[in-house]
């Protein structure tokens, strides 16, 4: 056999390139639009009053410089692995690729828990009187056994759902433009900042919040092998994609704020609630209590599958302790990881709120998206036989220097939280090596045994 013939027979096949630029951005908009906006526009009112749009806007730019890396990332290196794969072919350094793997683990999980406590909110409370903190945990446990049994009809299942939570954002702007067209509302809310929080520092605080309701550049890149022609699809579905999430977005925090006064919105963890009911037209509390909850399971479902999946990555890359790889035999789904993501979940809904939550998740992902800057920064001098969308070496950088400043206006309490999960990462990592070590050195001896016995 030839070498080249050999070459040939050792190509790794790959995933089938079937995703052209119209079903990229419907899932890149569908994974965009979450259920974050469900709950979150009270939270940005705490900190601005009514200027929500203001920390939207700043969101905004920020995602457009993180997504202008990735469309240069994603398209130069059409691979499945998103940032982790990014910072080990820029640097190589195992403990630093599993990092970010990890960190991105970690959002799933937490995200999952702020959703399990807006689950348990003002919008179930609208049909049932339950306590919070029990009915969080249960709602994780249920999700749990979906999870286990299989992600077979999930997508079909986050298809049906994004069109749900859509057509739930959809209502409220119509309500919204209803009540504005009758002469109602209060558009001089718009620019009242709140009394009590500077404005500046209400702002940048808020935007932490609103970047929440922007992320999905990860799921993108985790896509790239199944695109048929990347170098175009994946600029123009991404940009379109954030886009049309900032659109959407800006018109239901205009249209919140002008039916709904900004200190109602601030004490809800249900504020779209507040303004559909605040409407005076006749759609039933209970119909969109409902949407809304679909939307934050949908969101929750979709973020623990994702962080026990890359629990399980992680194992098989040796990474993380091989008992996280672990599969149940019928179902073949990764039984460990899903409870240990599970778990963390449940104990995180336990000890956090909706609003330091999303922040944690925030603050992850900001080291992610710094890692991925940096990657794409180092890797401006690699060169790729194929063409790809390429953005100034200015783009990462302001990325960097806006992530930095996100960064700096989170709390102590975030910060802590963010070290406890390195912390916890850096010792299984530790974990997995000390025992992938230990398997190696059992193997070189039975080898040794072998050759003594021949």
């Amino acid at each position: 056999m030839t070498k080249d013939s050999a070459a040939t027979v050792e190509r790794p096949v790959g995933l089938k390139r079937v995703l052209g630029t119209p079903l990229l951005y419907a899932f890149i908009v569908g994974d965009t639009l979450g259920a974050g906006i469900y709950t979150l526009v009270g939270t940005m009112a705490t900190d601005v009053g009514g200027v929500i749009w203001l920390p939207l806007l700043i969101a905004l730019v920020v995602a457009l410089l993180t997504a202008g890396t990735y469309a240069e990332l994603i398209t130069k290196y059409p691979h499945a692995g998103g940032a982790a794969r990014y910072v080990d072919r820029a640097f190589g350094i195992p403990y630093l690729s599993f990092l970010v793997g990890f960190l991105m683990m970690a959002s799933g999980i937490t995200t999952a828990a702020a959703l399990a406590n807006a689950f348990a909110g003002d919008y179930l409370s609208a049909l049932l009187d339950l306590p919070p903190i029990p009915t969080a945990i249960v709602f994780i446990v249920l999700l749990t056994l979906i999870n286990l049994r299989g992600v077979k009809e999930s997508l079909t299942a986050n298809l049906v759902a994004s069109v749900i939570e859509v057509t739930g954002l959809v209502i409220v702007i119509v309500l919204a433009a209803m009540v504005l067209g009758r002469g109602d509302g209060d558009v001089s809310r718009l620019v009242e900042f709140a009394p009590d929080v500077p404005p500046v520092q209400g702002a940048f605080a808020a935007s932490i919040v609103a970047f929440f309701s922007f992320l999905g550049f990860e799921a993108a890149a985790n896509m790239a092998e199944e695109v048929r022609n990347p170098s175009k699809s994946y600029p123009r579905a991404l940009f379109g994609a954030v886009l049309t999430a900032a659109v959407v977005y800006l018109l239901i925090a205009l249209g919140a704020v002008i039916v709904v006064p900004p200190t109602d919105l601030a004490t809800s963890t249900g504020p779209l609630l507040e303004v559909v009911q605040a409407s005076g037209f006749a759609v039933p509390g209970w119909l969109f209590s409902l949407i809304a909850l679909v939307a934050i399971a949908n969101g929750a479902l979709l973020f623990l599958v994702m962080a026990s999946r890359v629990a399980y990555g992680l194992a098989e890359s040796y990474l993380l302790p091989s008992a996280f790889g672990r599969v149940l035999t019928r179902r073949r789904t990764p039984w460990v990881s899903i409870l240990a993501v599970s778990g963390a979940a449940m104990l995180l809904t336990m000890v956090g709120d909706i609003a330091t939550l999303a922040s944690t998740t925030v603050l992850l992902l900001l080291l992610v998206f710094l890692s991925a800057n940096v990657s794409a920064l180092v890797l401006k001098k690699d060169r790729v036989a194929h063409p790809h969308f390429s953005v100034p070496r200015i783009v990462p950088v302001l990325a960097i220097i806006a992530s930095i400043v996100l960064l700096t206006q989170q709390t102590g309490i975030v910060w802590l939280g963010t070290a406890v999960y390195i912390a916890v990462g850096s010792v299984l990592f530790l974990v997995a090596r000390f025992g992938r070590k230990r398997e190696a050195g059992t193997a070189a001896a039975g080898t040794a045994d072998d050759t003594t016995d021949r």
